[in-house]
């Protein structure tokens, strides 16, 4: 009898940060085959052992796509958006899960990217270009923008990078009538505010979430897996543009979340993808928020 392949129910967490309801919504994932050069100047043997260490294959990094929609002072907010139908088809629940959760995509008054990776914007339409939140404002980094959109930067780009200047023209020109940009330090929403990332990508975005004394961190793509680049904070994955500032960044936030006990979230990291960050010898470790039924 052949094994049958499980989906899983769509994915949702509920995490409260003062007044403000943080809801954590699992997009699918990823599988990354591991080869040399997934991470610079690091072997895949190398890669595979600290996958091993963590439980994890050795071959294969599962990269899972974590998005977050907050309530707060009357908006209903999404960061970043998964790819819809527009990825793999491990991927592409991020409504589905939404709905689950009690929202509606309809709902939604504010999406805001942080980054111009595919795995960011690509749910803002469907391949059908239908919309998926069709009564929301698109807020985009503004030094991401204006890197993106620089037929300067793109005519300078390797070829491999080229395909991304096209895309990020081709998912946000149906969309420049709801389009803004934002800067970083600036509020976004009330409590959230942008915070400077840059290394992954030139206006690569991180977000703290604040309400009365309680505060999280949204690194983004500050890091990718724990497995690798927090047990690891030192090396540098393939896609980060600039991979020198993109370790000042990493190491500055994850000092700061450790350092401080923060509760944090990141994009990459394991469903529900919020906990804590504990010094671990040169590395840090990542510590799951106890999932609790009702918060």
């Amino acid at each position: 009898m052949c094994a049958q392949t499980l989906t899983q129910p769509a994915s949702a967490y509920h995490h409260r940060v003062g007044s403000m309801i943080v809801t954590t919504v699992n997009d699918g994932f990823n599988a990354a085959p591991m080869k040399d050069g997934f991470v610079r100047d690091v072997s895949a043997a190398q890669v595979g052992d600290a996958l091993e260490a963590y439980f994890r294959p050795r071959d294969t990094l599962h990269i899972t796509f974590t998005p977050v929609v907050l309530r707060t002072g009357g908006e209903v907010v999404l960061i970043d958006t998964g790819m819809a139908d527009n990825g793999p088809p491990t991927a592409g629940q991020l409504r589905a899960g939404m709905v689950a959760a009690g929202i509606d995509p309809s709902e939604v008054t504010k999406v805001i990217i942080s980054h111009f990776h595919g795995d960011h914007i690509l749910g803002l339409r469907t391949k059908g270009q239908e919309l998926c939140y069709p009564n929301a404002e698109v807020m985009v980094p503004e030094a991401e923008w204006a890197f993106w959109t620089d037929d300067a930067k793109k005519a300078q780009a390797p070829d491999a990078m080229k395909g991304t200047f096209d895309m990020v023209a081709n998912v946000f020109a149906p969309l420049k009538d709801r389009l803004t940009h934002y800067k970083w330090d600036q509020e976004l929403a009330p409590g959230i505010t942008a915070l400077d990332a840059r290394g992954h990508t030139p206006g690569h975005t991180a977000f703290r979430f604040a309400s009365g004394r309680d505060e999280m961190i949204f690194i983004s793509d500050v890091t990718n897996h724990p497995a690798l680049f927090m047990a690891h904070p030192d090396w540098s994955p393939a896609f980060d543009m600039d991979p020198e500032q993109a370790l000042r960044t990493r190491a500055r936030f994850l000092d700061m979340i450790a350092t401080d006990r923060l509760t944090y979230g990141g994009y990459h990291v394991p469903f529900p993808a919020i906990g804590h960050l504990e010094k671990d010898g040169t590395g840090y470790r990542h510590v799951p928020i106890q999932w609790m039924a009702s918060v």
